[in-house]
């Protein structure tokens, strides 16, 4: 579901890289964090549009997550759990997730659940996603609709060309584009001899997004490869 955005919660590296290998072939955004306290600190820079939260993990548990982000957030959340007795699982319906998988899973019937969430959500709210026209990433924000972008509070004047190199490596983020794929994707032609190009418009972006363009926060450069926003 192309536009739409997952935060997925759990302490286990391998269930995080499942759930996001299969959510990202459904054309779903994915953001990952490994306990509840980065996963409140997440929501509070980015918007998502669900949240797939297991409820066993050191520290802040699952059951206290939901709990904290029920305060600031209406948005569906999908509770993953090795218990499967009904107890637990009214227990956590009761405190605010609308739906309740226990592990092992279907990693297809959980993105099914997935879009039936997001889908049901939507409709009852008449809302579009939230971070359909907006990426957020840290300080950084760039509107695709009006094709503005903000360090902060202050408004960056980009040329269409830096705005839609951005545009392309913020959707792409985690990913490593290589300057050939960032040449065709913004000037939809096919790339020759244009490497100069391209990291002519990153360093002028760099200069206007960065508060030191040396140490790149934002556009990194991954040597002999290409460029890249970390997730």
């Amino acid at each position: 579901m192309k536009g739409y955005s997952v935060l997925v919660v759990d302490d286990d590296e391998d269930i995080l890289d499942i759930i996001k290998i299969y959510l990202q072939n459904d054309k779903f955004e994915v953001i990952t964090a490994c306990d509840g306290v980065s996963a409140i600190e997440k929501l509070k820079k980015q918007a998502v549009d669900l949240i797939i939260l297991d409820i066993m993990m050191p520290g802040l548990d699952g059951l206290h997550t939901c709990l904290e982000i029920r305060k600031e957030k209406k948005i569906p959340i999908i509770m993953l759990s090795a218990k499967d007795d009904p107890s637990s699982k009214i227990l956590g319906l009761d405190i605010g997730a609308d739906d309740y998988v226990t592990k092992p899973f279907n990693p297809l019937e959980l993105v099914a659940r997935v879009r039936s969430q997001i889908r049901r959500y939507s409709e009852f709210n008449g809302e579009k996603p939230h971070n359909r026209d907006k990426i957020v990433i840290d300080d950084l924000t760039i509107d695709t609709e009006s094709h503005e972008v903000f360090v902060g509070e202050n408004l960056v004047e980009l040329t269409p060309i830096e705005f839609s190199i951005l545009k392309v490596l913020a959707e792409n983020r985690g990913r490593v584009l290589s300057t050939e794929t960032i040449y065709e994707n913004v000037w939809n032609e096919a790339f020759y001899n244009s490497k100069n190009t391209v990291a002519v418009h990153i360093r002028n972006i760099r200069e206007k997004i960065e508060i030191n363009p040396g140490e790149p926060k934002y556009i990194k450069v991954v040597w002999g490869v290409g460029y890249k926003i970390d997730k």
